[in-house]
């Protein structure tokens, strides 16, 4: 199963961490895992190319870890761009279901 976790204030997002394999199919073609793996690393690339976002990245491709710390302030292009990945993870634990995605809001 594949674990998202999503944290914010009252004010923007702090960090998101997505760990685990859908195992949804065989390696390879498991397009849960590729939905969400594609979803994430777009948005970590997106967030490097286009705003002035100060993040920390760990990433495990074994574990298939990714977690993403914000550190200061958010602007607006950074906070759309995690709105646009929360409603795509969204959308595919709708579309998939829970046996292979979970995604999780913690207030911090």
């Amino acid at each position: 199963m594949i674990k998202i976790t999503i944290k914010r204030d009252s004010k923007q997002y702090r960090e998101f961490q997505v760990c685990g394999h859908a195992e949804f199919d065989d390696y390879g073609n498991d397009i849960v895992c590729a939905s969400i793996s594609i979803l994430t690393i777009s948005t970590v690339n997106a967030l490097d190319a286009f705003t002035d976002a100060n993040f920390v990245l760990d990433q495990d491709e074994k574990r298939g870890l990714i977690h993403l710390t914000f550190h200061g302030e958010m602007d607006h292009d950074t906070k759309l761009l995690m709105d646009a990945l929360v409603l795509g993870v969204q959308s595919t634990a709708e579309a998939y279901g829970t046996d292979y995605i979970q995604v999780i809001f913690e207030e911090v």
